[in-house]
């Protein structure tokens, strides 16, 4: 791809600044404020996190740009729609920074390379994603069996959080599951594993989770619905980020999202606003490659 550019000025966009110094929003960095270069125009080269087409910017992971600021994740303005329109996650770009003086534009850019594995980046369907590690777990499930992250090999995966007497969100939630499980093609329901941990395990023994899904029509070939020691489960849910209060009437409080798991990596997190076609395509993407990878080691297996 050549230099994207486009020489029409720019007004200041002030929301650009005012977002890209909110801690946590859009810039995962503490160097908001320490640039030290006037306006003008900047050689800047980085890796493409994240892009926003609502709000035309770019989430970009540069290195220290020569005469105006340190090395750091940004939120960058992207105010030419072909320019934004061609600026993808995980690219590895050379890329022109347009300092206004209140707002930090990319005018142009070039694709150089592409994001590293050692990074934690994955191809998923067409594009790339930044990964994390799943943090592993060993639980029991329905039936009384054990079920680890490890045991459940290289499945894709759906895990998310609920408990039995959750009063609205979880079931809507597990209904939305059962609804994507359905929707499977039959060639790929093999590939595909749902993954369902509770929130309240003093309460939700294996038989109450084997009602909870059955009630709820969730085929359990390919679902586990799991629990275990409240303390081991207080830290699983910890360290897969699921925040949870429990209020005084006994109802849990808590982070309504979907994990989409694959080779022991967070490929993406789904929340209730997440379109249920989009959550499809990611999971039918991934379970074709697995399908396809796992007949043609059987192929070529056989004698």
């Amino acid at each position: 791809m050549g230099l994207l550019r486009r020489d029409r000025s720019h007004g200041p966009t002030r929301l650009a600044v005012l977002l890209a110094c909110v801690p946590g929003l859009l810039v995962f960095s503490t160097g908001c404020g320490r640039e030290h270069g006037g306006p003008g125009v900047y050689a800047a080269h980085g890796v493409v996190e994240d892009v926003d087409l609502e709000t035309a910017q770019v989430l970009i992971d540069h290195e220290a740009v020569d005469g105006l600021m340190e090395a750091m994740t940004m939120s960058f303005v992207v105010p030419d729609a072909e320019v934004l329109a061609a600026l993808a996650p995980g690219q590895v770009i050379d890329f022109e920074i347009g300092f206004t003086g209140r707002s930090y534009e990319v005018r142009g850019f070039e694709v150089v390379g592409e994001a590293s594995p050692e990074e934690g980046w994955r191809r998923l369907g067409d594009g790339l994603v930044r990964t994390s590690e799943a943090p592993p777990f060993d639980l029991i499930d329905q039936a009384g069996r054990s079920v680890s992250l490890a045991s459940l090999g290289d499945r894709v995966l759906l895990v998310d959080f609920i408990y039995t007497s959750c009063p609205g969100p979880c079931p809507v939630q597990t209904a939305n599951q059962v609804a994507l499980q359905r929707r499977l093609p039959e060639r790929l329901r093999e590939d595909v594993h749902f993954v369902s941990i509770t929130l309240d395990p003093e309460v939700d023994e294996p038989p109450a989770l084997r009602r909870y899904a059955e009630a709820r029509g969730a085929d359990l070939a390919t679902w586990s619905f799991l629990t275990g020691p409240p303390d081991v489960v207080a830290e699983l849910v910890r360290r897969w980020g699921v925040g949870s209060i429990r209020r005084e009437g006994g109802e849990i409080d808590h982070t309504l999202l979907t994990f989409l798991v694959h080779e022991g990596r967070v490929m993406e997190r789904f929340t209730p606003q997440s379109e249920a076609d989009e959550i499809f395509e990611a999971v039918v993407a991934l379970a074709e490659a697995r399908h396809a990878r796992v007949a043609g080691d059987t192929a070529a297996a056989a004698p």
